[in-house]
C-alpha cells in the first residue's frame, strides 16, 4: 500500500511538471512570436524586404563625449526615431574616457547588434575599431568625428557643419565690436568638430587683426562648464574692466560655464558668442542681463534622428552618402526674451524659422514602419 502510495504521488508530480513545462514553452514561444509586432492592419508592402516582415533591427549609440545636455538630446534623437521605427536602441556615453568609448565599441562588436552610431570618435584606435564593424557586416554610421572614418566603405560621416556654426558666431562678433575687441578663447584640441572650429577662427583673426585673442582656456570633462567657470574667473580677476570685450566659446558647456562666472563677477560689459544649445543653455541665454548673446547651432536631437534614418536606410541596403552636414542657424538672446513665453527646445521653432525640421533622408517606407510600430 505504501510502496502503491509512493508510485501515485511520483506520477503526478511527474504530470504535473510535464504540463508546467509545456505551458512554460507555450508562453516562451508565443512572446517569441509576438516580440516587435506592429499594428496588423498597416501594410508594410511598400517597405524594403529587411524590414517587411516586422523583424527589428538592434542598435548600440555610442558617444566618446557627455555630461552635458547636448549629449543627453543627441541621444534621445536617436532612441525615440529609433524605436518609432521598431527598432531596439541601446544608449551609451563615455563622458569623455577614451578606454570607455573603446571599450564599448569592441563590446558591441562581440554582441548582436545591426548597426551603430559612434559619435565623436577622434583617433586612429576608431577608425580601427569602425572597421571592424564593417568587416563584421555592421552597418555604421558617425557623428562628429575624424575624417578618416567617411574613407572606409559604407561609413557616412555626418557633423554640424563646424565652418558655418564659427563663421555664424564670429561674424557676429566681428560685427558687434566692428571689428576691433580682445577677446577670450575657450576651446579645446583633440576633437574634429574643434579642430574644424578653430581653423574657421584662425582664419578670422588672419583677416581681422583688430580682433586679438588675450586669454584662452579649454578642457573636456565630465564638468566642463565647472572647471570653465572657474578658469573664465581667474581671467576676470587677471584683467580688470576694459580688457576683455567678448568670449567666444566653442562649445555650450564652455559658454555656460562663462556666463556663471561673469555674472558672478559683475562683468557684464562682456559678452559670450557661443556654438550648441540645448534647455540649459536657452534658460542661460534668456536670463535678463545674460553675457550670452549669441549662440550658433543644430538641433542635437534633430543631429541624432537624421544620424539614424541614415543607418535605416544602411540597413535597408539603400544608397547612403560617405558625408553630410546639417544646416546651422544663429540663436539671439534679444530675439528669444522677446517672446512671451520661456523658450526651451520644443517651442524654439516658433522663434527660429525651420529649427529642429528635416526631411532628410526620411522615405515613405520610414513613415510606414513609424505607423505600424505607433503606440
Amino acid at each position: 500500500m505504501k510502496k502503491r502510495l509512493i508510485n501515485l504521488v511520483f506520477i503526478f508530480t511527474l504530470v504535473f511538471t510535464l504540463i508546467l513545462t509545456g505551458c512554460s514553452s507555450g508562453a516562451e514561444e508565443t512572446n517569441k512570436t509576438t516580440a516587435g509586432k506592429g499594428n496588423p492592419e498597416v501594410s508594410l508592402e511598400n517597405v524594403p524586404e529587411r524590414f517587411a516582415n516586422g523583424e527589428n533591427a538592434k542598435i548600440k549609440v555610442i558617444r566618446k563625449i557627455g555630461g552635458d545636455d547636448h549629449t543627453a538630446q543627441f541621444l534621445a534623437g536617436a532612441k525615440e526615431e529609433g524605436e518609432a521605427l521598431g527598432f531596439q536602441v541601446d544608449v551609451f556615453t563615455a563622458n569623455g574616457d577614451t578606454a570607455k568609448f573603446h571599450d564599448a565599441i569592441a563590446q558591441g562588436l562581440e554582441e548582436d547588434y545591426d548597426g551603430f552610431i559612434i559619435s565623436h570618435g577622434d583617433d586612429a584606435a576608431t577608425v580601427n575599431a569602425v572597421q571592424k564593424l564593417v568587416d563584421a557586416g555592421k552597418s555604421v554610421v558617425t557623428f562628429d568625428s575624424t575624417d578618416e572614418l567617411a574613407q572606409i566603405e559604407g561609413v557616412t560621416l555626418t557633423s554640424q557643419n563646424d565652418e558655418a556654426l564659427a563663421t555664424l558666431a564670429l561674424d557676429q562678433l566681428i560685427k558687434d565690436t566692428n571689428g576691433e575687441a580682445n577677446i577670450a578663447y575657450l576651446w579645446v584640441d583633440g576633437f574634429p568638430p574643434m579642430v574644424r572650429r578653430n581653423n574657421v577662427y584662425q582664419e578670422t583673426l588672419e583677416k581681422n587683426p583688430g580682433i586679438k585673442e588675450i586669454e584662452r582656456f579649454g578642457v573636456a570633462s565630465a564638468d566642463t562648464s565647472v572647471q570653465t567657470q572657474n578658469a573664465v574667473a581667474s581671467m576676470l580677476n587677471k584683467h580688470p574692466k576694459g580688457e576683455i570685450d567678448a568670449i567666444f566659446a566653442t562649445w555650450d558647456a564652455f559658454a555656460i560655464g562663462a556666463a556663471r562666472a561673469i555674472k558672478e563677477a559683475g562683468r557684464d560689459e562682456i559678452e559670450i558668442y557661443g556654438i550648441d544649445v540645448s534647455n540649459a543653455d536657452l534658460q542661460e541665454i534668456q536670463n535678463e542681463n545674460s553675457a550670452w548673446k549669441y549662440t550658433a547651432a543644430v538641433d542635437p536631437k534633430l543631429i541624432g534622428a537624421v544620424d539614424m534614418r541614415l543607418l535605416a536606410k544602411k540597413l535597408a541596403g539603400e544608397e547612403t552618402p560617405e558625408t553630410y552636414n546639417l544646416e546651422a542657424s544663429l540663436i539671439s538672446g534679444d530675439e528669444l526674451r522677446q517672446s512671451k513665453e520661456p523658450i526651451n527646445m520644443v517651442n524654439l521653432a516658433d522663434t527660429i524659422e525651420g529649427w529642429g525640421q528635416s526631411t532628410a533622408f526620411e522615405e515613405e517606407w520610414m513613415k510606414t514602419l513609424k505607423e505600424y510600430y505607433k503606440k
